[in-house]
């Protein structure tokens, strides 16, 4: 059994009318967008509102105490995976290596962030080792030498792309051994340029630390510009996101990554292009990358010419609100491969190296497949990808009324709500054509 055997159409009996569904999602998104000309006319998402928590609750969250136990859990969790990657059953299907990164840490880090806030930023284990490298070497924890500005999220995006190709693409992606060497090589090499940097590097060049802040952005906790804790509307948070460099390629990797695997599900990919071809899926995945990203980016500029902007400006400055379309289609694409192939994690972790062991009780159990049935798999998966669109219409929408002329809001945002209403028809085609 292959460990990456997901995707959009992890469950192919799901009980839907696609060409309802396809005209349906799209039309929602074009309604919610000429909603929003008409009832939305001044800015509503303040980037500093929202109702301050109690000192109390805010004291406990910001706890150092809390904040080194967690790093020492998760530091201790990595280190577990990486021992028994290589040095437990050398099988895909007896190892939790392979399950641990590709379902439990890559898919959970979405709830997990959207949930709690930045948590990968709190508890990142790279931030701890990188703090007893410099104990041992007593060196600056701001490091050496400056980041550059202009690499802004472009090492991130990197990463990300590596990642998302490792995951959909590679060979032997799945090979327990595999698996605990690029752990240990990301590691080293995020690691050493912190060393140097300094420790800022990971905000912007740790892939998961960047992609796990940026969907924090839609946590319903979150800080006002003053640091003050407090309760929010999701999206107010993607109001204070700048267009640095490279934020535009850490969104359109993650949606564009997410769609090819939605593709490669397709009866048409499986009838014409064989699975295993490396050039295929990697050709297959930069396509998918970049026709995301010339759409988006295209749009931006249309929207730029006819609201008397300078083109270079809007797409980095509306990147942030791509990221409701990011998780939107991460929950279509692995809510039932989260809920069913991830139980094989508490279930492998019962015996981790194969000796007979039973930790957890869960040795010899199977996956329960009826946790998620292809009713609610359907709705779920529907629903994200369509909700996930409105909600990148209403953050465009509202970031357009602080940042575009007055009286060219309307005309400057119907090239990004063509791209919203193709783009969930593309993504609900590929979802249902499993």
């Amino acid at each position: 059994m292959e460990v990456l055997a997901h995707g959009l159409g992890g469950r192919t009996d799901l009980p839907l009318d696609a060409l309802a569904a396809i005209v349906g999602g799209g039309a929602a998104v074009a309604a919610s967008f000429l909603v929003l000309t008409v009832a939305w006319r001044r800015p509503r998402l303040r980037p500093d509102g929202g109702r301050p928590v109690s000192a109390r609750l805010a004291g406990v969250l910001d706890s150092p105490a809390l904040t080194w136990a967690g790093r020492a859990a998760a530091l201790a969790a990595a280190v577990f995976v990486v021992v028994v990657a290589l040095a437990g059953p050398d099988g895909d299907t007896t190892n939790l290596a392979p399950w641990a990164l590709y379902v439990t840490f890559w898919v959970g880090l979405v709830p997990a962030s959207v949930l709690l806030g930045p948590v990968w930023r709190r508890v990142n284990p790279l931030r701890t080792l990188h703090h007893g490298l410099c104990l041992i070497t007593r060196a600056d924890p701001a490091g050496f030498r400056p980041l550059p500005k202009r690499l802004g999220y472009w090492p991130a995006a990197a990463w990300l792309t590596g990642f998302v190709w490792l995951e959909l693409v590679a060979p032997h992606r799945s090979d327990p051994r595999v698996v605990g060497v690029l752990i240990m090589g990301y590691a080293a090499v995020n690691v050493a340029a912190a060393w140097v940097y300094g420790r800022d590097w990971f905000t912007r060049g740790d892939g998961f630390e960047a992609y796990s802040s940026l969907l924090a952005r839609m946590c319903p906790i979150g800080r006002r510009g003053d640091g003050t804790l407090v309760l929010r509307t999701p999206l107010t948070g993607l109001m204070r996101v700048t267009g640095e460099p490279g934020l535009v390629a850490v969104a359109c990797v993650l949606i564009g990554s997410t769609g090819f695997d939605g593709i490669t599900r397709t009866t048409y990919w499986r009838d014409n292009v064989d699975p295993g071809s490396l050039t295929a899926g990697t050709l297959g995945l930069a396509a998918a990358i970049g026709a995301v990203t010339v759409l988006y980016v295209t749009a931006l500029r249309v929207s730029a010419v006819l609201t008397g902007d300078d083109p270079a400006e809007p797409p980095g400055r509306f990147a942030a609100t791509l990221v409701p379309i990011a998780l939107g289609y991460t929950l279509a694409h692995y809510f039932s491969f989260f809920l069913l192939e991830g139980q094989m994690t508490v279930i492998l972790a019962s015996d981790p190296f194969g000796t007979g062991l039973n930790l957890l009780g869960s040795t010899g159990h199977r996956v329960d497949y009826d946790l998620a049935g292809p009713t609610l798999t359907a709705q779920v998966q529907v629903n994200a990808i369509v909700l996930g669109h409105i909600a990148a219409t209403i953050a465009a929408h509202d970031r357009a009324l602080r940042t575009q002329p007055p009286g060219a809001t309307v005309r400057g945002q119907v090239p990004i709500a063509v791209v919203m209403v193709a783009l969930t028809c593309a993504g609900l085609f590929a979802l249902l054509s499993g």
